[in-house]
């Protein structure tokens, strides 16, 4: 029996305790204790027993910190392990930095200091403390006070008209500063300048502080004070007066009756009613001319401007195709402005909603209104499974036998969506490596993963790239899923990342897509270059198009289809170009042109595609045009080589050899799909592994076996044990590490690859029911 080992892990991590009992008949049954409590995972979902009896905490609390001990007991006998302990320890951590306290020295240089604690949270059961410093001490400076001094006395004022005269001194020497103490004592000081003969007063002295009094003021002063006053109040008085007469004198005039009668028609002409009405009736009236309009004194208390004359005359009934135009702040708007005209006529917040809307009825429209076959597989599945292909595009979706529950029928489809508003939105530093795939009926009830693979266009190496799935519900925003490398329990999906292609097994249908984004500047993207020129060209212009590519099959598809429909052809095989995560633009230059026959309409020496238009990866058909000019039309050949490279980085060039004709001759770019056209493979034709073979190879894995001859090591040995634990979560572990290996290898199926695996492995039995059905 092995037994389980204690461990010690962190906070949240995920714990394995290993048991495997002994092999005896009948087989055992195997059951976890916590505490001598028997564990179970229906109660407490944080724990699961895998199909090889092995116990998993899925995250884990301080709560799990416990002896656990694995029991093996059929009705011979009962077996306990040994008991394994699990510490969950907490690292501690910083709290937040205290405020800066005041400078400890009150003259001079001295320090301030801040303090944190390692409490947030606090080490627990053996958990690290936190790593550099708890106290932080900075140098400050304190300006020190400097207390004020007198100056000396000036010298006496010359004696005045009330025998004193005067002297003062400043308390500048030096000034007060920094909080030091004022001068004490008098600023200003005087005395009897005729010694004695005088008599007006004696020695007085003022500081600083006192305020000069002055004498009361005598009775002209008072009289003149009074007599301004009065004055303002008169004029006030005959103000008030004139404003009245003038108001009601201007009302007057406005209430009275206007006597002469040319001004109540003012601007109009002497018409005849009856002699015109007959015209009128006659002819329609003109409502695009201005009405004349009269304006006389009553004009200044009435609005009329952008006012329609209007009037009850049957003369105007029925209005002959009157247009409106309604007039507000931003401008006019009319029935046939154009629909972009009027929302930005529109306040910011209804344009919005307004778009929104449109966005949301797109979305819900846009699988409908796919019309094109060659983006689109559907059909009909029942629990025997299937595949759905999309042609030359790398996209595909393998239903395993089994994933479509028994007695229901699905409708299912993949598709690729190359319209814009279809992709999600990417960072500076993020790039989209995949098309946009979306799989269905959403919300379909699955009872095993289905696997959706489509290219990418990654050198996946995890220490440059950190890549993440998304996926976007019906009328949904884009969502992070999980990224590669950090899956989990509570992960719904698996990714299994090929050279050139990802596999996604999940049991939610929905709308994904894979972004990368760059750790390092040595991340790089492919790139497929593909030349393209006129199937005929009857003009002295001749114009070469280069396209720089993701480097998946469909981007290349669609290229082709575009190309095929504008009438070009591929004039060199296409070549992949590894564009780095550097910044560095695309450089794209044309040499060794025949300068006799032909001339550049190019007047730099290069063109440049911005390095992010490259790797966001969100401009579809991205290309430059480079456009030559023959001299004659005689000239029917075309030789000059075409350099791609990225600025300090990697490049590729092209030797073109082309014929200018009327009918030039192409490159046929061969299929890049070799199941051609099929698009639907419902039942057992669908997977490579005969059905009895496959029932075999699950009876005989599934199970553990002592020298770990089972299901874990085929994936081992098939290179898919990155994370072994999603496996081990499903009733057969063996069914979909197969299915996977079913969506790798479509549409060969390499069943000798698969033997030797098995050989290796010492399956003999299986081999030979291979070597019967013909496969091995």
């Amino acid at each position: 029996m092995q037994e389980p080992l204690g461990k010690e892990v962190s906070l949240e991590q995920e714990v394995l305790l290993q048991c495997r009992p002994p092999e005896g008949i009948p087989v055992a049954e195997v059951e976890w204790l916590k505490n001598e409590e028997v564990i179970d995972p229906v109660e407490d979902r944080n724990f699961y027993i895998t199909i090889d009896h092995n116990l998993i905490i899925k995250q884990a609390r301080l709560s799990d910190t416990a002896n656990y001990t694995c029991v093996a007991k059929n009705i011979v006998a009962k077996r306990k392990s040994t008991t394994a302990t699990v510490i969950v320890y907490v690292n501690g951590g910083w709290s937040t930095w205290t405020e800066w306290s005041v400078c400890n020295s009150r003259c001079g240089r001295g320090f301030q200091k801040r303090t944190r604690t390692c409490t947030n949270p606090a080490p627990l059961n053996g958990g690290a403390f936190c790593e550099g410093q708890s106290v932080q001490k900075i140098a400050c400076t304190t300006l020190c006070p400097v207390d004020g001094k007198w100056t000396s006395w000036s010298k006496w004022s010359t004696c005045g008209t009330e025998c004193t005269h005067w002297r003062r001194r400043e308390c500048t020497a030096p000034a007060p500063k920094n909080g030091g103490k004022d001068c004490e004592g008098l600023v200003l000081q005087s005395k009897n300048c005729t010694d004695g003969l005088c008599m007006q007063g004696k020695f007085a002295s003022l500081s600083d502080e006192n305020v000069l009094s002055h004498s009361a003021p005598d009775s002209d002063d008072v009289a003149l004070y009074v007599g301004i006053v009065i004055a303002v109040i008169v004029c006030l008085a005959i103000s008030v007066v004139v404003a009245l007469f003038v108001y009601r004198k201007n009302h007057r005039d406005f209430e009275s009756d206007i006597i002469d009668s040319s001004a109540l028609n003012g601007g109009f002409q002497p018409v005849n009613i009856k002699a015109a009405r007959q015209d009128l009736l006659a002819v329609p009236p003109d409502l695009t001319s201005a009405a004349a309009m009269y304006r006389g004194p009553v004009y200044a208390l009435h609005d009329v401007s952008d006012k329609i004359p209007m009037t009850n005359s049957p003369i105007l009934d029925p209005l002959p195709n009157l247009k409106i135009k309604v007039y507000n702040t931003s401008g006019a708007v009319t029935p046939q402005d154009d629909l972009s005209d009027f929302s930005s006529k529109l306040s910011p917040q209804i344009t919005q909603s307004l778009l929104e809307n449109e966005t949301l009825n797109m979305k819900n429209q846009s699988l409908a209104r796919q019309t094109d076959p060659s983006c689109t597989a559907f059909g009909t599945f029942n629990s025997l499974g299937g595949h759905l292909v999309i042609p030359n595009s790398g996209v595909s979706l393998l239903i395993p036998a089994g994933a479509v529950p028994q007695g229901r029928v699905y409708e299912m489809y993949v598709t690729v969506h190359r319209k814009e508003n279809m992709r999600p939105p990417v960072e500076d530093s993020q790039t989209l490596l995949t098309p946009v795939v979306s799989c269905g009926p959403p919300g379909a009830l699955l009872t095993r993963p289905v696997i959706l693979t489509m290219h990418h266009c990654a050198e996946p190496n995890t220490e440059d790239w950190q890549i993440q799935l998304k996926h976007q519900a019906a009328q949904g925003p884009w969502e992070d899923v999980v990224v590669v490398g950090e899956e989990n329990f509570t992960t719904p999906c698996y990714i299994q990342l090929d050279p050139e292609a990802c596999h996604i097994l999940t049991e939610t249908l929905s709308t994904y897509a894979l972004v990368g984004q760059s750790i390092t500047k040595a991340a790089a993207k492919r790139l497929k270059l593909a030349i393209f020129g006129p199937l005929s060209c009857s003009s002295l212009e001749y114009s070469i198009r280069v396209y720089c590519l993701d480097d998946t099959q469909d981007a290349l598809k669609e290229v082709l289809q575009l190309e095929r429909q504008m009438g070009g052809q591929l004039l060199e095989d296409p070549k992949a170009l590894h564009f780095k995560g550097s910044t560095h633009n695309l450089r794209l230059s044309i040499h060794d042109i025949a300068h006799s026959l032909w001339k550049s309409k190019l007047l730099a020496k290069y063109q440049e595609i911005p390095f992010y238009h490259i790797w966001s990866g969100c401009q579809r058909n991205l290309h430059c045009t480079f456009t030559l000019e023959r001299f004659s039309l005689n000239t029917l050949e075309l030789v000059c080589k075409l350099c791609v490279r990225q600025v300090e980085g990697e490049g590729q060039i092209f030797q073109l050899n082309c014929s200018v004709s009327e009918e030039p001759t192409g490159i046929d770019y061969p299929p890049m799909d070799s199941a051609g056209t099929i698009t639907t493979i419902v039942g057992p034709s669908a997977f490579s592994i005969p059905l009895p073979i496959r029932q075999k190879l699950c009876s005989s894995l599934d199970a553990p076996q002592t020298r770990g001859h089972d299901w874990r090591m085929l994936a081992h040995k098939l290179k898919l044990d990155r994370y072994l634990n999603y496996f081990a979560t499903k009733s057969s572990p063996t069914g979909v590490i197969l299915d996977l290996w079913e969506a790798q290898n479509f549409p060969d199926g390499n069943l000798s690859m698969l033997a030797a695996v098995l050989e290796e492995m010492g399956r003999h039995e299986t081999i030979v029911s291979l070597a019967a059905e013909g496969n091995y």
